[in-house]
């Protein structure tokens, strides 16, 4: 079980992690390197997850979801680590959703959350543009008003789901002379519109499966009630307060990832020999075993308590930073040691580990670095 301990750990729950457990060890887990290979994931897992529920489980049901707290999508993500996946772009999806249910009109949730809920709809969310990295503030993407419509021009790099989505949250400035009070965030169904292409699928070193793109706008015109909340200026507020849901998202994910890593330096050291026994009966094995265990546990617990501070609506940002960085320091360091535990044949791309160690890279990386996640502490600490 992800979280046997969690208070907040209910049958419904349980039964629900079982559900999900299926259908990706099902679904996903036997085209994992396939996925690597396309550059991408294809739709039909999406409509497939849309049909079983999972990309509406915090959906209200109204919108065509099923009204369950954030915990929910939190064990979809874990679940997703643990079986070694980093190519499916469903946390990126979940904060899509989440933007439209807090910040949409009514009309808006009505257009995106039913279809984002049922798959018909892949979602991205494009912030990171060339140049400005963890800078929200520095975006140059920009949007003019004309009439009933919005003319956006600029470039976004690092996309995830930037292949597939037909819904992107596009972060741009509306106003520029007013700093972060000029951003605004707007929706672009990119099946629609005129003067939006599609870049690269870039090659990264890990996370292969997963589709991050170059995007671009050029007088790129959307509706202006396109815009979420249908109010300019309010963008950088919006991403600010959603901002710990996904970098709690990572914790999540990296704990799934190290999970199916000592599962799998587990099963190898039991079966390896080296001078006549088992690798699993070294001291120096049982010893590193000892110490990643420890530190996924101690994840576990920490992350466990965010998830029930996020579905009673008391995380704060300073503690998702917390769990984002440390849990994804932690994620590297333990993949790191299990790689070690299989010698050269962990260098080996036929092998999950090796796999993992590349994905996790880029852990510490989006988000926010860790570095600025250390600084956002740092300031609540007032220092």
């Amino acid at each position: 079980m992800s979280f046997p301990n969690a208070t907040w750990m209910s049958e419904e729950h349980t039964a629900y992690a079982e559900t999900v457990r299926q259908f990706l060890e099902a679904e996903l887990a036997p085209h994992i390197e396939a996925h690597r290979e396309a550059g991408l994931v294809p739709r039909d897992l999406w409509t497939n997850a849309g049909e079983l529920g999972l990309l509406g489980a915090t959906i209200p049901e109204e919108f065509g979801g099923a009204g369950c707290p954030d915990s929910f999508d939190l064990i979809t993500m874990y679940e997703q680590g643990r079986i070694g996946d980093s190519g499916w772009g469903f946390a990126i999806q979940t904060i899509v959703s989440h933007y439209i249910l807090a910040y949409g009109t009514d009309a808006q949730k009505e257009r995106w959350l039913p279809k984002l809920a049922s798959g018909e709809q892949i979602a991205a969310i494009a912030m990171t543009e060339p140049g400005t990295g963890s800078d929200l503030q520095g975006v140059r993407t920009k949007a003019e008003r004309d009439g009933d419509h919005y003319a956006i021009t600029g470039a976004k790099t690092f996309i995830t789901n930037g292949q597939t989505a037909n819904l992107i949250c596009v972060v741009a400035k509306t106003d520029a002379s007013q700093g972060a009070n000029g951003t605004s965030l707007i929706m672009v169904e990119t099946d629609t519109v005129q003067g939006f292409q599609r870049g690269r699928n870039l090659e990264k070193i890990g996370m292969k499966g997963a589709d991050t793109s170059e995007l671009f706008f050029e007088d790129c015109r959307v509706p202006a009630n396109f815009v979420l909340g249908e109010k300019e200026g309010q963008g950088f507020f919006q991403l600010m307060l959603q901002l710990p849901f996904e970098r709690l998202a990572i914790g999540v994910g990296a704990l799934g990832a190290i999970d199916c890593a000592i599962a799998h330096t587990l099963a190898y050291t039991r079966e390896r020999k080296a001078f006549g026994r088992q690798i699993s009966r070294f001291q120096n094995t049982r010893f590193k075993l000892a110490e990643v265990k420890t530190k996924a546990e101690v994840l576990r617990s920490f992350i466990a308590d965010c998830i029930a501070r996020q579905d009673a609506g008391t995380l704060d940002a300073a503690t998702a930073s917390m769990a984002k960085w440390w849990g994804s320091d932690v994620q590297g360091e333990v993949i790191d040691e299990c790689l070690q535990l299989f010698g050269g044949y962990g260098y080996m791309l036929e092998y999950p580990i090796a796999h993992l160690y590349t994905d996790a890279r880029a852990q510490r990386i989006y988000g926010g670095t860790n570095e600025i996640m250390k600084e956002l502490i740092a300031r609540s600490l007032d220092l």
